[in-house]
Protein backbone atom coordinates (compact mmCIF):
# COMPACT_ATOMS: atom_id res chain seq x y z
CA UNK A 1 0.00 0.00 0.00
CA UNK A 2 2.72 2.60 0.63
CA UNK A 3 4.34 2.22 -3.04
CA UNK A 4 0.75 2.61 -4.43
CA UNK A 5 0.68 6.02 -2.15
CA UNK A 6 3.90 7.06 -3.18
CA UNK A 7 3.19 5.99 -6.73
CA UNK A 8 -0.49 8.01 -6.28
CA UNK A 9 1.79 10.83 -4.78
CA UNK A 10 4.30 11.07 -7.39
CA UNK A 11 1.39 10.95 -10.58
CA UNK A 12 -0.11 14.14 -9.07
CA UNK A 13 3.32 16.01 -8.64
CA UNK A 14 4.21 14.83 -12.62
CA UNK A 15 0.53 16.10 -13.77
CA UNK A 16 0.75 19.20 -11.79
CA UNK A 17 4.48 19.90 -13.45
CA UNK A 18 3.43 18.67 -16.85
CA UNK A 19 -0.35 20.99 -16.63
CA UNK A 20 1.98 23.95 -15.08
CA UNK A 21 4.60 23.50 -18.24
CA UNK A 22 1.97 23.36 -20.85
CA UNK A 23 -0.48 26.26 -19.31
CA UNK A 24 1.70 28.33 -17.74
CA UNK A 25 -1.28 28.90 -14.78
CA UNK A 26 -1.13 27.54 -11.37
CA UNK A 27 -4.86 27.75 -11.28
CA UNK A 28 -5.49 25.61 -14.35
CA UNK A 29 -2.81 22.80 -13.51
CA UNK A 30 -3.90 22.55 -10.28
CA UNK A 31 -7.49 21.70 -11.63
CA UNK A 32 -5.95 19.70 -13.76
CA UNK A 33 -3.97 17.58 -10.90
CA UNK A 34 -7.67 17.50 -9.68
CA UNK A 35 -9.71 16.32 -12.49
CA UNK A 36 -7.81 14.12 -14.53
CA UNK A 37 -7.87 11.55 -11.79
CA UNK A 38 -11.23 11.77 -10.84
CA UNK A 39 -12.46 10.99 -14.51
CA UNK A 40 -9.66 8.28 -14.97
CA UNK A 41 -11.18 6.77 -11.34
CA UNK A 42 -14.73 6.65 -13.19
CA UNK A 43 -13.23 5.95 -16.44
CA UNK A 44 -11.98 2.66 -14.93
CA UNK A 45 -15.11 1.93 -13.11
CA UNK A 46 -16.80 1.44 -16.79
CA UNK A 47 -13.90 -0.02 -18.11
CA UNK A 48 -14.03 -2.80 -15.52
CA UNK A 49 -17.97 -3.50 -16.23
CA UNK A 50 -16.88 -3.76 -20.01
CA UNK A 51 -13.74 -6.30 -20.05
CA UNK A 52 -15.80 -8.65 -17.63
CA UNK A 53 -15.88 -9.91 -14.06
CA UNK A 54 -12.55 -11.44 -12.63
CA UNK A 55 -14.13 -14.77 -12.34
CA UNK A 56 -15.24 -14.94 -15.98
CA UNK A 57 -15.06 -14.36 -19.77
CA UNK A 58 -15.46 -10.31 -20.61
CA UNK A 59 -18.51 -10.42 -23.41
CA UNK A 60 -16.39 -9.59 -26.66
CA UNK A 61 -13.93 -12.35 -25.79
CA UNK A 62 -14.58 -15.98 -27.40
CA UNK A 63 -15.57 -18.65 -25.08
CA UNK A 64 -13.81 -21.38 -23.82
CA UNK A 65 -16.28 -23.99 -25.11
CA UNK A 66 -16.73 -22.31 -28.33
CA UNK A 67 -15.24 -24.45 -31.49
CA UNK A 68 -12.48 -22.81 -33.30
CA UNK A 69 -12.74 -22.85 -37.18
CA UNK A 70 -9.78 -24.66 -38.79
CA UNK A 71 -7.52 -22.01 -39.67
CA UNK A 72 -8.82 -19.48 -37.47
Amino acid sequence: MTKSAAFGVMHLGIAFGVSDALTGSVTIAGAITLVEPAVNTVAHHFFDRWWGPADGPAPWRRSAAAPVAAGA
